[in-house]
């Protein structure tokens, strides 16, 4: 069996190359970077350092590397392979899924009757959604998209620590990972059978999972990051706010209240006491000291994280359809509207720098209206009376415990 992985970044060797590859699946990575092609080709191996309080290698076999920049040799992959996925970042996708409609025509021609799915692992809502349209741009007008392509939306629930350059440079092949090593993916988007991989979770309502994902992991990570950075400025890890026993309270708060809603807006897929269960789960990788993770990192890219449907005024607007209260949410929201946190030379991360510049210095209720599209006074007054005790100056974090 063979998977053809578009993106030979964190995700794609750490997770997906890694999971098939244990299983017995020869895996092919596309990528833009030469060296990574070289050395996949050279080697035909690659390790993986687990980091958690058992440090583990794991050498990934079987693995071989293609150029994108060569289309005709990603063509001939695609036409051959049992599988696709993807792990390449948004901004890449369309140039991506041009060279998949390339090689899926390809693919027609020599076996028209042989279905090809294609895992999305790209953390985005709505992602088979995006992929049908864009392939349906790419393709001939009644190229018979929907029984040929399987559309597989994922989850991706696993972090990679960060790296040091000089260990990118020493083996631009190796990678670190966390111990947490499963897929969660849409059974429904599949045209044939599910791969028998072991660390593939099959659901029948992926929606949920994908919500899980944003309104509890991305919520909880940003919630983390910038009340740490507007309560305990001088920490600079996310393990150092993830032990910090105020900071975690209003995190888990935060966490437990979007909990709350997805419990009542998907009761056949979760319930309270999973719900809570992977809260603590969460929290506690998110105080792995190995990850290396920084606030600045996690904080970073202020106006898509603020976004109406993203973690967390995706998560207030959740609340509120179940007439909850997201009054730790709300502060995660307001000391959002604080956070310039800088990397390791000292410099913002730039669409920050500007969003402070264009949009928070146009003052609270300009980016709840124009980035947040909020309206409801319920929200507002929350994300308000937090936002004005903050521009006060007002670091208490007591002083903002309104009941969570």
């Amino acid at each position: 069996m063979k998977l053809v992985q578009f993106g030979a970044g964190n995700i794609g060797r750490s997770f997906i190359g890694q999971i098939f590859s244990k299983a017995g699946w020869e895996v092919v990575f596309v990528d833009i970077d030469p060296t990574v092609i070289e050395a996949l080709n050279d080697k035909r191996r690659y390790t993986v350092v687990v980091k958690d309080r058992v440090e583990e290698t794991i050498v990934v076999q079987n693995v071989r590397g293609v150029r994108a920049s060569d289309p005709e040799a990603v063509s001939a992959q695609i036409a051959g392979a049992d599988l696709l996925a993807t792990a390449v970042g948004q901004g890449a996708l369309p140039r991506v899924i041009k060279a998949i409609a390339a090689g899926i025509l390809e693919r027609r021609r020599l076996i028209p009757g042989r279905p090809l799915d294609i895992v999305i692992c790209e953390n985005m809502r709505d992602a088979a959604s995006y992929f049908r349209r864009a392939l349906a741009a790419e393709l001939p007008r009644g190229f018979p998209l929907g029984e040929y392509v399987g559309l597989v939306e994922t989850s991706i629930g696993k972090m990679v620590p960060i790296m040091g350059e000089e260990e990118r440079r020493r083996d631009p092949l190796l990678v670190y990972a966390e111990a947490y090593n499963t897929l969660l993916l849409d059974r429904k988007g599949f045209k044939g059978p599910v791969p028998r991989v072991p660390n593939l979770d099959p659901k029948e309502n992926m929606k949920a999972y994908v919500d899980r994902k944003l309104y509890i992991h991305n919520l909880g990570h940003a919630v983390l990051a910038y009340v740490s950075f507007a309560f305990r400025p001088a920490y600079r890890f996310v393990w150092e706010a993830a032990a910090d026993r105020d900071l975690q309270a209003v995190t888990r708060a935060a966490m437990g209240e979007s909990g709350r809603a997805l419990v009542a807006e998907y009761p056949e897929e979760f319930d309270g006491r999973a719900m809570g269960a992977h809260i603590d789960d969460l929290i506690a990788r998110f105080g792995n000291r190995a990850l290396g993770d920084t606030i600045y990192r996690a904080g970073r890219d202020l106006a898509r994280k603020l976004a109406p449907d993203d973690r967390l005024v995706g998560a207030v607007r959740l609340c509120l359809a179940h007439r909850a209260e997201p009054k730790a949410i709300a502060l995660g929201v307001a000391s959002a509207l604080f956070f310039k946190g800088v990397d390791e030379k000292g410099m913002m991360f730039e669409s920050d720098r500007l969003f402070q510049e264009r949009e928070a210095s146009k003052g609270f209720d300009h980016v709840m209206k124009s980035v947040c599209g909020l309206q409801n006074p319920s929200a507002l007054a929350m994300i308000g009376g937090h936002f004005a005790k903050l521009l006060a100056g007002e670091r208490d974090l007591m002083m903002y415990r309104n009941g969570w």
